[in-house]
């Protein structure tokens, strides 16, 4: 099944996904305060205003992840002490779903302190923002509702739960055309982050 990006968050984890048949030459390159998606050197040129964008970014506390430019004003309305709730639903209404021939819509999630934590969605005919207390997927197309997903973050070795172990869980997950992934997880006065992409 094709699902496009995904993110997936829970109470103490957070993952997003690319998976993409338009345009798979990309990976996650680290920057100094975020994580962006970015063509490979070896990518076609275009245009495409959807192909690169902040995919994660840290904010006042909170972690963002989304599949598009959505992120950083999300990130800056946390920073402005906006609800987690409010800066998630106020950032995808005022973006709305990508105006590309899908309607592709916006997906983004905020894992925030002591397990508060939501995932929203802004479709075409939409707008879905749910706090979760489990791991939630909400996916661009087929899963583009948030829904329950089993989703095992830790580690082999001592069972912990690292942000390795999320973005490896998210980049083998049984979706088609898998790009690369990153995984973040909350840790004492922060997240930790990792990035899988494809090759490496």
């Amino acid at each position: 099944m094709y699902v496009g990006r995904f993110v997936v968050v829970g109470p103490d984890v957070a993952a997003y996904r690319v998976s993409s048949r338009s345009f798979p030459n990309r990976r996650v390159v680290e920057r100094e305060d975020a994580l962006t998606v970015a063509p490979t050197p070896d990518a076609p040129e275009t245009e495409n205003p959807y192909v690169s964008y902040n995919c994660y970014r840290e904010a006042a506390g909170h972690a963002v992840v989304g599949n598009g430019s959505h992120v950083d004003p999300i990130a800056e309305k946390l920073e402005l002490g906006y609800p987690a709730r409010d800066a998630l639903a106020e950032s995808l209404l005022a973006l709305d779903y990508e105006k590309d021939d899908y309607d592709t819509p916006r997906i983004a999630g905020v894992l925030g302190p002591n397990d508060s934590s939501f995932v929203g969605t802004v479709r075409k005919d939409a707008l879905l923002v749910e706090a979760v207390d489990e791991p939630t997927l909400v996916a661009t197309y087929e899963k583009d509702s948030p829904e329950p997903i089993g989703f095992d973050a830790t580690d082999g070795g001592d069972g912990a739960v690292t942000a390795s172990a999320a973005a490896r869980e998210a980049y083998s997950a049984a979706f088609e055309h898998v790009v690369c992934a990153v995984g973040v997880v909350r840790e004492d006065g922060g997240y930790e982050t990792a990035i899988v992409n494809d090759g490496e």
